[in-house]
């Protein structure tokens, strides 16, 4: 009946759908566990009306042409430059620290001393890992990466990811750096921005195609099963591709234990007021137990004028409870010769294709999967 099968709805199993159907012409069908589409990108009204991301914002942003022309065949975009500050102690200031934080922190007089000094060192528009500003032996140059590391880092991460920041994996650490730069963007992506009417009809657009079968609500472990080489679909031999995009722990059982992620529990709230805070997302960098909270539109640019929706994000261990999703893989040696022992499962099945943040065990932007899944589509068609 089917060509290929694709596991989880997302933007990795929605972009491979729809290029092996319309490029391919495969009758395709996508299995997805949940009962919408655009996995962890999926967004819809709240009972205010306003546009909310159910599970915590997602932003577009880009430099890769292609990917930005890809997803531009199916929305328009709203051109938003994202913008975060950090509430330390009361005051907001910009992150990633750059040099505008720097002259709110040390003054006019003594930042312009700093900045050239930062500057001369590390070379204007640098992104400089925290960890690696600590290592400098000049002490102006470790007093900020000190008043970084306390008041910007070191809580956040151990917020975030339950450990100090010289336990995470040093690909991680550096999604946050120094910024030698008074571009107080968060992305320094060519291409930024929301889809104009959300993701959710982004993806309705981009699965309308006659040669793909949605099966929402369904458990791919049910139906699909590797056994000696073969793979089975419904209880049959199934010879097409499969591109797989859950938890790989999972699919086989956990029988060798569960991979370690991080989850998040979200807080909803409704305000009756045009405005809750400065920016769409604000860090909360000291205090609270929550690592931030979200201003939805703010994000989106939705116009309502009296009322407004926010978000407050408090990471969880993971425990595979039911309800609870992995979001974050928890990089180190000995998770990953875990996930290399999953990985080995499939040896002998060459039309099994492992796709995505589960799957794959790692951390991906939207567009850097859209990619992989044009590239993974392009060698799947030959």
């Amino acid at each position: 009946m089917y060509d290929s099968i694709i596991v989880g709805c997302g933007f990795a199993g929605a972009v491979v759908a729809r290029e092996l159907a319309e490029r391919g012409n495969q009758n395709v069908c996508i299995i997805e566990k949940r009962k919408h589409i655009g996995g962890n990108c999926y967004d819809l009204y709240d009972n205010e009306g306003i546009l909310i991301h159910q599970y915590g914002p997602h932003i577009f942003h880009t430099s890769k042409k292609n990917v930005y022309d890809y997803l531009s065949r199916f929305t328009q975009w709203y051109p938003y430059k994202h913008e975060v500050v950090a509430n330390i102690r009361g005051e907001y200031v910009p992150v990633p620290f750059n040099l505008n934080t720097l002259k709110m922190v040390y003054g006019e007089e003594k930042s312009a001393k700093l900045r050239e000094k930062l500057i001369s060192t590390y070379g204007p528009g640098s992104r400089v890992p925290i960890l690696k500003l600590k290592e400098n032996a000049d002490k102006d140059i470790q007093a900020i990466a000190d008043y970084v590391y306390e008041n910007i880092f070191l809580h956040y991460t151990l917020k975030q990811w339950g450990q100090t920041p010289e336990e995470i994996d040093p690909s991680v650490t550096a999604r946050v750096p120094v910024l030698i730069s008074e571009d107080n963007g968060y992305f320094q992506d060519t291409y930024q921005g929301m889809p104009l009417e959300g993701f959710t009809p982004l993806f309705e657009k981009l699965l309308d195609y006659p040669n793909i079968t949605l099966m929402l609500d369904t458990d791919a472990n049910e139906l699909l099963t590797l056994e000696n080489g073969q793979i089975y679909f419904q209880g049959e031999p199934f010879s097409g591709q499969v591109v797989f995009t859950g938890p790989i722990d999972e699919f086989f059982s956990c029988c060798y234990g569960q991979l370690p992620y991080r989850s998040l529990n979200f807080v909803f709230e409704h305000y009756e007021k045009s405005d809750y805070q400065p920016k769409a997302v604000v860090n909360y960098t000291v205090s609270e137990d929550y690592t931030r909270i979200t201003e939805f539109k703010k994000l989106t640019g939705q116009k309502m004028p009296e009322h407004t929706t926010i978000m407050k994000e408090y990471p969880i261990p993971y425990s595979g409870k039911s309800g609870e999703i992995p979001y974050y893989s928890i990089i180190n040696d000995e998770n990953l010769a875990l996930y290399a022992k999953y990985c080995q499962l499939l040896e002998g099945y060459p039309n099994f294709h492992l796709l995505g943040r589960l799957a794959e065990y790692k951390y991906y932007n939207i567009d850097a999967i859209v990619d992989k899944a044009l590239t993974l589509a392009d060698t799947l068609l030959g």
